[in-house]
Order: C-alpha cells, then structure tokens, then sequence
C-alpha cells in the first residue's frame, strides 16, 4: 500500500509539473516587456509620425477596422460574430478611457493583442491573439503609435452578451488556452525565400488566413493538419488555399490571385462575404509587394488531399431541371456558359472553389443573396438577389449541382436538407406558392 502511494504521489508531483511548465508557456507574457507600462493609450500625445503611418499599415493587415466597427463609429465595437457556441461582440478599441482601451497601458495592449489577455480577463479567439501573436514587436510599437490616433467614442460594450453558460465565463478559455494556444513568436518555415518568407508572417500573422481557411476541431481551435485547406464558418465557407488542383489553388497563376486580393476579382472569382469584407478593409489596402509575397507563400504549401469525383451525369432528370433553372434565372448574369461578366459577377467554369464538398457559401447566397466586394480598382460591386422566395430546398440543391458538375466541373451532390437548415437558421422566406 505504501509502495502504491508513493507511485501515486510520484504520477501527481510529475503532472503537476507538466501542467506548469505547460501553462508558464502559455501564459507567459515576458516578451512583452519592451512595452511601456506607465503611459496610458488616452495620455499618448504627439506620436511619431512614420510609426503612425507604418502602424495605420499594421492595422490594414490585421483588418482591426472590419471587425470592430458597426455603426457607432470606427474603432468603436459592436460588431457581431457569431460562432458555434454562441454570439461575441466586437469591443470599442478607441483611445475613450470608459468605455474603450484608452486606460491601457502599451504594455497591456501588447498582452491583450499578442496573448489574449485583455482588460476585462481572457480574450476569446474570435479576436485571433492566435495569429497575432506572431506580431513583431515593431509592429506593435507602430499599431500602438496608430491607435492613439483613432477619435475615442464612448459605447459601452457588454461582449459576452450572447454567450451562454459557461462559455460567458472568461476563466474558460484559460482551460482553451493550455490546450491550443501557441504562444511563440513567428518562426518562418526554413528554406522559404525572403519574400515566401515576409507571405508566410503576413498569412500566419497579420492578415490570419488561417482562421478562416483552415478546419477547426469541436473546441474551435484550429486544426494543424488541414491547415490551409478550407474551413467551416457556420454560415459560410472558406475555400482551399493549398495547390490542389481540384478544389485549390493549384490551376492559378500568381497574378491571378494577386488580382482577386487586390480588387476582389480576377475574371473567375469574385469576393462575397466575409472575404468581401476582407479585401475591402484590407488587402486592397496593401502594398503590391506584400499581396504577391501572399501568393507566392501559397504556392510552397503542400497540396491538401482532396480529389475530383465523379461528375453528375447530365441526362438526369434532375440535372436537367437543374439546366432549365439555370438557363432562366441564372445565365443573364453568369453566361450561357458559365463564362461570367468579367469582374462583375463570377464565372463558373473552371471555378474551383465552387467545386469544393462544402457547399455553404453557395447556399448562403442562393438563399440570402450577396455583395460582391467593392474596391478602389473596381468599385462596381456587383449584388446577387436571394432566391428563397422562387426555389424550394430541392429546386437550389438541383441548380447547384447542375453549376458544380457543368462545364468541366465536378462536385458531389448537395445536401438538399442541409438547404432547409440554413434557410431556418439565415430566416431566408419560404418559397411562395406557386398559385
């Protein structure tokens, strides 16, 4: 008995120390220290200002403006997120000292940013410290010298609003962050170019493709395996960035996908959603340079897995309903053959983000409608009308399995019921009657 409580205690004081060790690496925040500490963002006066250039740049990178104003002013919160364990609530980040970050010290900004540790507790990894925890500290002495700059607005922000119990529990994500987070400086990939180097920190840093673009487990973290490789955001999807072939990036040229960031379309795609929002915010914003180091980081990646199946055969009667729903309400804009309107709307031939399995992003917009994005280069964002009130469930799984096997295209069949779930949860209209 003695002997087995001496293995037992031996089992705990190793556990303990692991467990420590893992959680100083998590948690430890002593690379921050090149911070100021005394200096409130509200006291800052007469910043430098190339930092504040350079910072204003840092902040185009890390799209802060998308995601943390809606309506009440830039900077100033509010925004909604939802995510699979309920709704976050973008914070007010303007220099006010009530309700914004104006009482953070550069110190506490540098935590908050780089390791999720905020004024108010635990940040949640819908504000991705993940990413940019890869910050360099000059970027965040220029994002801070940026910030001080911003007009503080006063808007009082409860973030936690529409989460649930536990997740409105902030102390939860220290249990998330033992587990996932990877709290280290950027470390480029050996062997990448000096520019696949400066793609790869702006990918894995600022610009936090990975985000979006990569699967994440059922805790949210994301996955290290798919990386890259097309992810799930609920209600839309984010397409394969790896040089797949088929469902990747594999058939574009580096121009190509320098276009499609730069102005949100290439002749082929065209940006909607959430990546609308990306280009309009941001990438439109970068330095050429920069966007082409992205595309040439892209191309060093490994190819996902994913393999092209076998495309619907076109003389079935569902295919061709699908044809004839096609031709009348689809081909005015997207061409009898699926060419598209040059940068206006998207071509569907050859479109290899349309072919992935996860049709998400296709439904959404056949259900809810969409934008496309509009830029300084192209300003001429094209819209795309809902057509929930024409079509049943059946009627767009039918069309979009003619868009995804037409053309040289093949994908695998849409889920018609997973149509019916996202109408309800979008509260997309029923389809009318028909008298």
């Amino acid at each position: 008995m003695v002997r087995w409580k001496k293995i037992s205690l031996a089992v705990a004081l190793v556990a303990l120390a692991v467990l420590a060790t893992l959680a100083w690496t998590r948690f430890n925040t002593k690379r921050s220290a090149v911070a100021n500490d005394t200096v409130t963002l509200a006291q800052v006066r007469g910043a430098d200002r190339a930092a504040v250039a350079r910072g204003a740049y840092v902040m185009r990178t890390g799209d802060c403006m998308a995601c943390h104003s809606a309506g009440q002013g830039e900077f100033a919160g509010g925004y909604n997120i939802d995510t699979p364990f309920g709704r976050i609530v973008s914070s007010n980040i303007t220099p006010d000292p009530e309700t914004g970050i104006g009482g953070m010290t550069e110190r506490d900004f540098f935590d908050a940013v780089r390791h999720g540790q905020g004024s108010k507790g635990l940040l949640y990894p819908a504000m991705p410290y993940t990413a940019y925890q890869r910050l360099t500290d000059q970027d965040m002495h220029d994002l801070w010298a940026y910030m001080s700059t911003v007009a503080p607005v006063h808007n009082e922000i409860e973030e936690t609003a529409g989460l649930g119990f536990p997740f409105n529990i902030r102390l939860v994500m220290a249990g998330w962050n033992l587990l996932f987070f990877d709290n280290r400086p950027f470390t480029p990939t050996p062997g990448l170019s000096i520019e696949q180097t400066r793609g790869q920190y702006l990918v894995d840093g600022g610009t936090h493709c990975a985000a979006c673009h990569s699967p994440r487990n059922l805790l949210g973290a994301e996955s290290g395996k798919g990386y890259m490789q097309g992810g799930n955001l609920g209600l839309w999807y984010a397409p394969d960035l790896t040089p797949n072939p088929h469902t990747g990036l594999g058939g574009a040229s580096e121009d190509s996908v320098v276009e499609y960031l730069r102005t949100g379309s290439n002749g082929l795609a065209v940006a909607t959603g959430p990546m609308a929002e990306a280009v309009e915010h941001s990438f439109q914003h970068l330095e050429e340079s920069d966007i082409r180091s992205i595309a040439r980081y892209l191309q060093t990646l490994p190819a996902s897995p994913g393999t092209r199946p076998q495309a619907i055969a076109q003389d079935t009667p569902a295919m061709q309903r699908g044809a004839l729903r096609y031709e009348v309400n689809c081909s005015a804009c997207h061409g009898v053959r699926g060419e598209g309107m040059g940068g206006m709307t998207a071509a569907f031939a050859g479109n290899r983000s349309l072919q992935s399995d996860d049709a998400t992003s296709l439904m959404h917009v056949m259900l809810v409608g969409g934008r496309a994005a509009a830029t300084e280069a192209k300003p001429t964002g094209a819209g795309m009308p809902s057509f929930a009130w024409k079509m049943s469930d059946r009627q767009i799984a039918e069309t979009l399995d003619y868009i995804r096997n037409s053309w040289g295209n093949a994908a695998k069949p849409v889920d018609e019921a997973e149509i019916a779930r996202l109408r309800s949860v979008l509260s997309a209209r029923d389809q009318l009657p028909a008298n």
